[in-house]
């Protein structure tokens, strides 16, 4: 980028000198976008949803289909922020097991699971009700998905 560094005075006149900003780089990456968090929700929200699977086989079935919707929420807002997901970025994502609740208990893994998703359905509409037209579609389908949730895990 091109600014004002000194003026130089030619012929009686002051001119100003413009170059290159020693502080201006080319090579920092873009601040983050809004939908940042939300991706980043939604790939924990699917690392809970596995690891619960994981612990209590007897759910795998029931879910697998939301760990599933939120890994395809999690790409489609990567693919709007135009950012791919960050390295080191698992199926089974970061967090690991929800913790505190003992292996085998699946009411208590529904549970904690519920109270995730009434958070992350929270967070998504709020996201919606202030995004531009061009992405309140998308935030709206994803918290009316983590609705659904709540009610398939009650």
């Amino acid at each position: 980028m091109l600014r004002a560094g000194a003026l130089v005075a030619l012929g009686g006149a002051a001119v100003p000198l413009t170059g290159c900003d020693p502080f201006d780089r080319d090579d920092e990456p873009p601040p983050p976008d809004a939908l940042e968090p939300l991706a980043a929700e939604a790939l924990a929200l699917e690392a809970r949803h596995r690891a619960a699977a994981a612990t209590a086989p007897t759910l795998a079935a029931r879910l697998t289909p939301i760990a599933d919707a939120h890994r395809a929420h999690a790409d489609e807002l990567r693919r709007v922020i135009g950012r791919p997901a960050p390295s080191g970025t698992t199926p089974t994502g970061p967090t690991g097991p929800a913790s505190g609740t003992p292996a085998g208990a699946p009411d208590a893994l529904l549970a904690e699971l519920r109270r995730a998703e009434q958070r992350g359905h929270a967070n998504a509409a709020k996201a919606g009700a202030t995004a531009p037209a061009d992405r309140a579609a998308l935030l709206g389908s994803i918290a009316a998905a983590r609705a659904t949730h709540v009610e398939a895990l009650a």
